[in-house]
C-alpha cells in the first residue's frame, strides 16, 4: 500500500517543473525602532523566462507573507488553481506584499497605493526581480483592493512595466475600508505602458460595477460573461471573482501579456 501511494501521488503531481523563491527587501526606514521589509514569493518556470507577473491580492489586502508557504492562501480561486498555466506559458508568477510597517488592517490604504512612495516600496522588489533572476519583462496585475495597486503603480512606474492588468477594480468606495473611493477624477489614460481591464458583466460587489469599468476603458476592456453567481458576491468566487470562468479568464491573460491582444469577451453567455 505504501508504494502504491508513491505511485498515486507521483501520477497526481504537476506536469509542469517550477521552484518558488522567498524575496525579502530590507527597506531603509524603519517601524517603532524595527526594520522594514517587503516581501514576495516568486514561482518561476522551468524554462528560462524573462517575463513575470506581479499579482496583488484582494480582500485583506495585505498577504502578511512569512515564508513560500503564504502562496496559495494569498492568491484568489481563479488564479490559485490556474497557476501552472502561467508557468506553462513561460510566466514567472510573483505574490506580492504590503511593506511590513503597513500590515495592520487597511495600513496598507489606497491612498499610500496611490502614492510615490508605493512605488517606490515595489520598485526595490522588481530590481531583485530583475538582476538576480533575471526577469526584465515585468507585468503588474490586482484584482479588487488589488487593483488600487495595479492603478497606482501603472500611473507611477510608467514604461519600468511592460503592462498592467486591472481585474474587478473597485471603484465606489467601502465604507469599512476606504477603498474604492479615490478613482473618480483617476486619469486613466496617463499611464505609459500597455493596460487592459478585466470585469465580469454581472459583478454584482457594490464597490465593483461594471458599468463604471465599461465607461473609461475604452478599447481595453476584457468581458466577462456567464459563469456562477454563488457564494459571496465580493469574495473568492460569485461573478466577481470569475467563478465559471476561471481558466477562460486567466487564458485571456496569458494571451495579452504574450501577445498584447485583447479579448474583448470571455466566455460565453448562457
Amino acid at each position: 500500500m505504501r508504494y502504491l501511494a508513491l505511485i498515486l501521488f507521483i501520477l497526481a503531481s504537476p506536469t509542469y517543473a517550477q521552484s518558488d523563491s522567498f524575496i525579502e527587501v530590507k527597506l531603509t526606514r524603519t517601524d517603532s525602532g524595527e526594520p522594514v521589509f517587503v516581501r514576495a514569493i516568486l514561482s518561476k518556470p522551468e524554462k528560462e523566462t524573462t517575463i513575470a507577473l506581479l499579482y496583488f491580492r484582494g480582500y485583506p489586502g495585505v498577504a502578511r507573507i512569512k515564508s513560500v508557504d503564504d502562496k496559495s492562501k494569498n492568491l484568489q480561486p481563479f488564479m490559485r488553481d490556474n497557476q501552472k498555466l502561467f508557468l506553462e506559458n513561460d510566466i514567472a508568477l510573483v505574490v506580492m506584499d504590503c511593506p511590513t510597517d503597513k500590515w495592520l488592517r487597511f495600513d496598507c490604504s489606497e491612498p499610500y497605493r496611490l502614492s510615490k512612495d508605493y512605488a517606490d516600496d515595489i520598485r526595490t522588489v522588481m530590481k531583485v526581480l530583475r538582476e538576480q533572476h533575471k526577469l526584465s519583462k515585468l507585468f503588474i496585475m490586482g484584482h479588487s483592493m488589488g487593483a488600487s495597486s495595479s492603478r497606482g503603480l501603472a500611473l507611477n512606474l510608467g514604461t519600468e512595466v511592460a503592462g498592467s492588468i486591472h481585474s474587478a477594480a473597485m471603484n465606489n468606495v467601502n465604507r469599512s475600508s476606504g477603498f474604492g473611493g479615490n478613482f473618480s477624477d483617476f486619469p486613466y489614460t496617463a499611464p505609459k505602458a500597455p493596460q487592459v481591464h478585466v470585469h465580469h458583466q454581472d459583478d454584482a460587489c457594490p464597490s465593483t460595477p461594471y458599468h463604471t469599468v465599461k465607461s473609461y476603458s475604452e478599447k481595453n476592456l476584457m468581458t466577462v460573461v456567464g459563469g456562477l453567481g454563488e457564494g459571496d458576491r465580493c469574495g473568492g468566487g460569485h461573478y466577481h471573482s470569475y467563478l465559471g470562468r476561471e481558466k477562460e479568464v486567466v487564458e485571456a491573460v496569458i494571451k495579452w501579456i504574450k501577445t498584447g491582444q485583447t479579448t474583448p469577451v470571455v466566455g460565453k453567455n448562457e
